[in-house]
């Protein structure tokens, strides 16, 4: 059985690849990851976290850099400053409420917000971490500092990428194709606050990575010699590895593995076969 690799256009003004990102600092790769690629692709097909996503890990992975993009960084800051005691805060959180509870002389005590505010003035600040509470399940703020949160989060900026998925199963590439184009869920290059734009499925073509990808036309406005990043066995010389070879979604137990690639410059056919004129509209 012979393969085929089914190309999609990755384009968007922001982009963010994570690999190891926490709340306070996101960072992005300069290229995409095959973990967020097999996401968008579990998405497309309407699959949920838990669900077994092996055919689709088994896929060969390869991304190709025709614009590079400029990393662009969104500094904010989060939750800074004292905030004043409301009624539903002790009514919702028995934390707060055992803190304020010294303060509270009855229904003639001072009004909430003063003096109990006062009393709670070494923890108390605007809520952040929101998230059910374990004693009663309500949304309470695991984090009640008067100081902000800072947080960093790194975008890559009108970046466009042709990423390529091989596989000897031609129906599963041609329905991820056909999923691309008509999802089932909310697609996002990385993050969600990342849609892609335009045409993504570029349909599916016989061959492998290493055929494929030359026989492929740059895309629009892409640099000289743009780097290709194609997945290898651990023996290939030259070879790197990566952590972002995806086992399961599920947030309860989300595990990636260790997989390998090549990285190397884009050298595509003096005539390409393959043109994106003709593949998006």
């Amino acid at each position: 059985m012979t393969d085929s690799v089914l190309l999609a256009r990755l384009a968007a003004p922001l982009q963010s690849w994570g690999r190891g990102s926490h709340f306070d600092r996101r960072d992005t790769q300069l290229h995409p990851t095959k973990s967020g690629c097999v996401g968008m692709i579990a998405a497309a097909l309407g699959l949920d976290y838990s669900d077994d996503i092996g055919h689709l890990a088994a896929l060969r992975f390869g991304v190709r850099a025709d614009r590079p993009g400029a990393p662009v960084r969104d500094y904010q800051v989060v939750g800074g400053g004292p905030m004043p005691l409301r009624p539903r805060d002790v009514i919702t959180d028995h934390r707060r409420a055992t803190a304020a509870a010294a303060a509270l002389e009855g229904e003639n005590g001072p009004t909430f917000g003063h003096s109990a505010g006062t009393a709670l003035a070494a923890w108390y600040g605007a809520p952040k971490e929101i998230a059910p509470d374990e004693e009663t399940g309500a949304l309470a703020a695991g984090n009640l500092r008067r100081d902000p949160m800072q947080t960093s989060r790194w975008y890559l900026a009108d970046a466009a990428f042709v990423a390529g998925f091989q596989s000897p199963d031609l129906a599963l590439l041609e329905e991820i194709a056909a999923a691309l184009e008509q999802p089932r869920r909310l697609l996002w290059l990385g993050r969600k606050a990342c849609p892609p734009s335009g045409t993504i499925a570029g349909g599916v073509h016989p061959g492998t990575l290493e055929t494929v990808f030359p026989a492929t036309s740059l895309l629009p406005g892409a640099v000289r010699d743009p780097w290709l990043w194609c997945e290898v066995t651990p023996d290939t010389r030259g070879a790197s590895r990566t952590t972002d070879q995806p086992l399961t979604f599920d947030p309860g137990q989300r595990v990636h593995a260790v997989r390998w690639e090549v990285r190397t410059r884009f050298a595509p056919d003096p005539v390409p076969a393959i043109h994106w004129e003709d593949l998006i509209p």
